[in-house]
């Protein structure tokens, strides 16, 4: 029996003092979005192409339109937002940066606010100082997770290393691999291990560089190396960055290329963000 007051699990329900922090965040960001030159847009909460951006298709809720067609609700807005500002406003809208305040739904009941940036022919460093920017304005500075998605895709297309295993992050099952170096890969975790890669194959070598290069470029005091870290959205095939407080995941984003748009962009959680903000002022 379902009671007339119960919501389903996973669903968000705000009111009182969180939904008026809420409003605040998304408020100020949207602001400060503004005044950083990015473009509002929303996005439909029906999409066609959802598929593009997942691996595993369990997370999509799906339904059919009125020709029978699949349809799918929002779980990711990333991939939507690169495709309609460069397939359907085309040359109506200028600009190469835009931000979005909207809810992603995933199956089977869970919705997540988020606050996103996508920035076509973008720079990593740039979304990663646009989201420490936001986060600062929440008076949240949390560790930053910096990785690159090549160099667990090197690992499995050259070196063997099942792409499940590096997924699951079991890492006595990597350390196995017949590879002279991989125990030092594993080890690296923060930016003065990066300081010598001579170990390294020149492959592997080349994309810890552009680890090491982005961390120069960030500045960043709280930062951890991640280098076998493996983004689950499909879309993300080179640096990628994490942000945590409290194991609280409150921002994600990198670099990636959807239908041959190369763009960067990043997803700063709002639910995170305002139990963060509830959680300090209790």
């Amino acid at each position: 029996m379902v009671y007339e007051h119960e919501i389903p699990s996973g669903s968000k329900l705000y009111f009182g003092a969180s939904a008026k922090v809420k409003r605040e965040i998304e408020f100020v960001s949207a602001e400060l979005l503004d005044n950083l030159g990015f473009e509002e847009i929303v996005t439909p909460l029906f999409s066609y192409h959802q598929h593009v951006s997942f691996n595993d298709k369990k997370p999509l809720v799906r339904l059919n339109d009125e020709e029978n067609h699949e349809v799918t609700l929002r779980a990711d807005s990333t991939a939507d937002v690169v495709r309609i500002v460069t397939k359907r406003l085309g040359r109506s809208a200028e600009s190469k940066k835009w931000f979005y305040i909207q809810p992603t739904v995933t199956f089977p009941t869970k919705e997540q606010y988020q606050i996103g940036v996508e920035v076509l022919d973008g720079k990593f460093e740039e979304v990663v100082k646009t989201s420490i920017t936001l986060l600062k304005e929440m008076d949240i500075e949390p560790v930053m997770q910096i990785a690159n998605i090549r160099i667990p895709h090197l690992l499995n297309e050259k070196y063997g290393v099942s792409l499940e295993v590096l997924k699951s992050m079991h890492v006595e099952q990597i350390l196995s691999a017949d590879l002279p170096w991989i125990e030092q890969l594993v080890r690296v975790n923060s930016v003065k291990d990066l300081n010598d890669l001579t170990a390294f194959p020149f492959d592997v070598r080349e994309e810890l560089e552009k680890i090491k290069e982005a961390t120069e470029k960030v500045e960043y005091n709280s930062m951890v190396i991640s280098p076998l870290f493996y983004a689950k959205m499909r879309y993300y095939d080179s640096l990628t960055f994490r942000m945590f407080e409290n194991n609280a995941l409150l921002a994600m984003g990198g670099i990636y290329t959807v239908e041959g748009i190369e763009a960067a962009g990043f997803a700063l959680y709002t639910d995170e963000c305002i139990s963060n903000k509830m959680m300090r002022e209790k």
